[in-house]
C-alpha cells in the first residue's frame, strides 16, 4: 500500500516506521526538523525488541500536506486541537477512495475531520506509548494496538497493519472504545503533566488513587448520560495502564515540558463541557483542566 502519515509525531513516527519495515511505502509529513533528520538519515525506531533505522525506498518524510497525494491509506495523527485546519489542508490531495484514519487523542476528531474531508474518515483508538527522543527518532515504551471503526477501506488497512507487526481489531462499538481511551486520559495525562512523573511513579502519590476514581466516576456519568455504551471494565482498563507503561509520560506532560499547548481542553475539557450540555457536574475534571490550562498561559505569557 502507499500509506501517508499526517502528522509524524510519536505516534505517527512510530506506525508508519512500522508499516515502513513490512514494505508498505510510507511518506511522514511532519515539522522541518524532523523531516530533514529523516531524509538525511532515516527515521530511528528504538524499539523494545530493536533498534534501526527505516528509510528509503520504502520511507520517506515531507512538510508538505500535498504529499499524500496518491495515498491508499492516510493515518492522520495530528493534535485535536489541529482536526480541522489539518484535515482542510490535506482534502485537496487525496484520492476518493483514499481512507484516513483519525489515530487521536479524544472522541470527536473523526466527526470534526468528515466536516473538511469528502473521502471515508475512521476513528481508531490508539494504545501505544512512545515520545520522541530528538529530530528523526522515536522511542517505543510498550503497546501499540489499534481498534479501527469499520469503514469502506477499513478491512485492508488493518490487515497491512496486524501483517506490520500491529495488533489491530475493526469494532462496531469503536465510540465507546474511544470514550474508555478518553476516560483513561482523564485519570492521567494531567495528573502526570502537573506532577512531571511517569504513570508508575504517580499511582503511588497520596491521594491519587482516590482522585483519580473521581475523575473516572464523573466521566462515566457524562458518558451514560451521553448515551455512550461502555464496556464493564472501564475500572480496569484504567488500572492497567500503570502496569503496562509504568514509565510513560502522557503526552500532555510532554507537552508542557516542552512549553507547547497540550490536547487538555479536548480531554478534560471536554468532558466538562457535554457535562454542563448533559446536566452532569465535573468538579475533579474541572479543576484538573484549569490547572493545566493555567500553567500553559504562565508558559505562554498570556497571565
Amino acid at each position: 500500500m502507499k500509506i501517508a502519515i499526517m502528522g509524524a509525531g510519536a505516534v505517527g513516527c512510530f506506525y508508519g516506521a512500522m508499516l515502513a519495515r513490512a514494505g508498505h511505502d510510507v511518506v511522514l509529513i511532519g515539522r522541518a526538523q524532523h523531516v530533514e533528520a529523516i531524509e538525511r538519515e532515516g527515521l530511528r525506531l528504538e524499539a523494545q525488541r530493536f533498534d534501526e533505522r527505516i528509510g528509503r525506498p520504502h520511507l520517506t518524510a515531507s512538510t508538505a500536506a500535498s504529499a499524500v497525494a496518491g495515498a491508499d491509506l492516510v493515518l492522520f495523527c495530528v493534535k485535536s486541537t489541529d482536526t480541522e485546519s489539518a484535515g482542510a489542508s490535506i482534502a485537496p490531495h487525496l484520492r476518493a477512495d483514499t481512507l484516513v484514519l483519525a489515530l487521536q487523542n479524544g472522541v470527536d476528531n473523526a466527526a470534526r475531520l468528515r466536516t473538511v474531508i469528502p473521502q471515508d474518515v475512521a476513528a481508531a483508538v490508539v494504545y501505544v506509548a512512545t515520545e520522541m527522543a530528538g529530530p528523526g527518532h522515536v522511542r517505543h515504551h510498550g503497546r501499540g494496538e489499534l481498534v479501527i471503526e469499520p469503514a469502506r477501506g477499513s478491512l485492508a488497512a488493518a490487515q497491512a497493519l496486524i501483517d506490520a507487526g500491529v495488533p489491530t481489531e475493526i469494532s462496531a462499538n469503536v465510540r465507546g472504545a474511544l470514550w474508555v481511551k478518553l476516560i483513561v486520559n482523564c485519570a492521567y495525562n494531567a495528573l502526570s503533566a502537573l506532577s512531571q512523573l511517569p504513570y508508575g511513579r504517580l499511582v503511588q502519590g497520596a491521594g491519587i488513587p482516590d482522585a483519580m476514581r473521581d475523575v473516572v466516576a464523573e466521566c462515566v456519568a457524562v458518558a451514560r448520560a451521553d448515551g455512550v455504551t461502555l464496556p464493564p471494565d472501564v475500572d480496569t482498563s484504567v488500572r492497567s495502564i500503570a502496569e503496562t507503561m509504568p514509565g510513560q509520560y502522557s503526552s500532555t506532560a510532554q507537552d508542557l515540558a516542552r512549553g507547547k499547548r497540550s490536547e487538555i481542553d479536548h480531554l478534560n475539557g471536554y468532558v466538562v463541557r457535554r457535562g454542563a450540555a448533559l446536566g452532569v457536574a465535573t468538579p475533579a475534571n474541572r479543576l484538573l483542566h484549569t490547572l493545566v490550562r493555567l500553567v500553559e498561559d504562565k508558559a505562554h505569557g498570556t497571565i
